[in-house]
């Protein structure tokens, strides 16, 4: 069975943590829309790796993991007839083997958080990590996310002009073409000439900057739009800071999408502050892109 992407698999990462059994679900359906393999991917390591083992206990270790990932090829094989899936075991942490395995991958699929953590832990550290360092697009589906073959999806992108959020709109329309969903493209646009006391701006024709931004944002729509002329898409474009225009945005989607980071992200920042705040504040799957090149 050949993909349209080269031949490259999803790659699903599960633990059998609730999130990861949601974000099975999710990578097989989205394996079947591509018509690409699923791989689904197990890391394990010794919880002590400074404490010499036994090659016996080692060997039981493993063998719990195998039956885990063998557990997921089952019932993938089970629920999602048509799809072909493969396991894939291998030892060590579970970002740098998500990551590693991501480089041959078409798109990673992971849960919002592992078997790990704290109970109140919203995003577990493979959750940020992954999305920040692959080249691939991520998606991190959260235990209680939409089941995504309901009718009439609905993808939400956030657009700030920038080359990451460009291939975060390209990502939303592909998605909405595999589904025969609909677009909203979002730009939030906060007044310069709103910050208070001494940071105000001087001299700042606040209407005339937003009338320009909102130019702007409809001309990079269209341009995009016009080689996906089947998808319709809608725009918002909302007066507030961007990450609780996104987060509100997306309260009814099926999928949210994002760049890594956009506009105004600092140098040295892993994932824009939009980003992270959709990976704590929505409940929807959310799709990270990376940047371009």
């Amino acid at each position: 069975m050949k993909d349209r992407d080269g031949g490259r698999s999803i790659l699903v990462g599960y633990d059998e943590s609730s999130g990861s059994e949601q974000a099975l679900r999710w990578a097989a359906e989205e394996a079947r829309l591509r018509h690409c393999p699923l791989l689904v991917c197990h890391a394990w390591q010794w919880p002590y790796p400074l404490r010499p083992v036994g090659e016996q206990m080692l060997a039981q270790v493993e063998q719990i993991a195998t039956d885990v990932v063998h557990h997921a090829v089952d019932h993938v094989r089970d629920h999602h007839a048509g799809v072909e899936v493969r396991p894939l075991l291998a030892k060590g942490p579970v970002s740098a083997v998500l990551l590693e395995a991501a480089k041959k991958a078409q798109l990673v699929v992971l849960g919002s958080r592992g078997v790990g953590g704290f109970e109140d832990l919203r995003v577990g550290s493979a959750a940020v990590q992954v999305p920040a360092h692959s080249a691939r697009p991520v998606v991190v589906v959260r235990p209680a996310a939409e089941p995504i073959d309901q009718p009439g999806s609905r993808i939400v992108v956030g657009i700030d002009g920038s080359p990451a959020s460009k291939a975060a709109f390209g990502f939303a329309l592909r998605e909405a073409t595999l589904r025969g969903g609909t677009v909203t493209a979002v730009c939030a646009w906060w007044d310069p000439g709103a910050l208070p006391g001494p940071d105000r701006l001087p001299f700042v024709d606040a209407a005339m900057m937003r009338a320009g931004a909102e130019t702007r944002f409809q001309q990079v729509v269209s341009l995009l739009t016009d080689r996906y002329p089947n998808v319709p898409v809608t725009t918002e474009f909302v007066s507030e800071r961007p990450p609780r225009a996104i987060v509100e945005a997306a309260r009814d989607a099926t999928l949210l999408v994002l760049g890594r980071s956009g506009l105004g992200a600092g140098t040295g920042a892993l994932l824009g502050a939009v980003t992270q705040a959709a990976l704590s504040g929505v409940h929807c799957p959310v799709a990270v892109t990376p940047s371009p090149g």
